[in-house]
């Protein structure tokens, strides 16, 4: 049966593979970017299945008029893949205000305008498949990351909230957590705070996380099709093996703080 996707960030990266997959397979797909040149590997190979679209996510007006064209062209939307999105780097301190919203804009509220757009169709339909990517850095924090880990973190809440908001619609939802994938996602595609001296080093050691951006993106397109095409999907998946290496120990570790300090937490109770 052939779907259709909506798929945000789709000129590169991960979303570039996450289109290319849902393509070659015979599934039509709403690609958008906000770059449309940056469509021109998928419009010229796959032709009508593919709608490439120009889109800023953080115009809400703009994510609307998207997703009633897909819906138009296509006559159903099946799975919408939020992954439009970029990274703020800087210590909590070097961040400025605007710094932090613009992160918010992109990575929190473009995948709500999203999804609001698209849950009327779903529900209407009483079926459909949200896909939040968010990372591995979306249930673990590291230095210099904050203001990123801040619009992750908030995606995560948010997102186990619709799981349940919307599951008696017959609509799944899944937080894909990739690790470190050779993208430019550290490059061409961040943001970084103006420096201040006194976090050079910190700096210096903070990036070797999640076994640093060694995967291969093109090694994506296999795994998202087979979390669209589960039967009953995951609420959480990682993308890599780093994620679950990272996060078991840390949970440990909170698990054990928490038990550690319940004569603290008992104290709160009066008791």
């Amino acid at each position: 049966m052939t779907r259709t996707w909506f798929i945000t960030g789709a000129g590169r990266g991960l979303g570039n593979e996450f289109a290319k997959a849902a393509l070659e397979r015979g599934d039509n797909v709403a690609a958008t970017a906000r770059q449309l040149e940056s469509l021109t590997d998928l419009t010229d190979i796959y032709g009508p299945r593919l709608l490439p679209i120009g889109l800023d996510v953080t115009h809400r007006d703009a994510v609307f008029a998207s997703v009633s064209r897909t819906k138009d062209a296509f006559g159903s939307i099946d799975v919408v893949v939020n992954n439009a999105g970029y990274g703020l780097f800087g210590a909590v301190e070097e961040l400025t205000p605007d710094e932090l919203q613009g992160q918010l804009e992109v990575n929190l509220f473009g995948p709500l305008h999203v999804t609001q757009a698209v849950l009327p169709i779903l529900r209407e339909q009483g079926a459909g498949h949200i896909i939040q990517i968010s990372t591995v850095g979306g249930v673990a924090a590291f230095p210099i990351l904050g203001g990123y880990h801040a619009s992750k973190w908030a995606l995560e809440g948010l997102t186990e909230s619709l799981a349940q908001e919307v599951a008696g619609f017959g609509i799944k939802v899944t937080l894909v957590q990739p690790a470190g994938y050779a993208t430019d996602w550290g490059g061409a595609s961040a943001k970084w705070a103006k420096p201040l001296p006194e976090y050079q080093a910190i700096k210096q050691t903070a990036f070797g996380h999640g076994g640093g951006l060694s995967n291969d993106p093109s090694a994506v397109g296999s795994a998202i099709l087979a979390v669209a095409d589960a039967a009953e999907p995951p609420l959480r998946v990682f993308f890599g093996r780093q994620g679950l290496q990272i996060v078991q120990p840390l949970y440990a570790q909170r698990i054990r703080t928490w038990q550690n300090n319940q004569d603290i937490s008992m104290l709160a109770e009066g008791k």
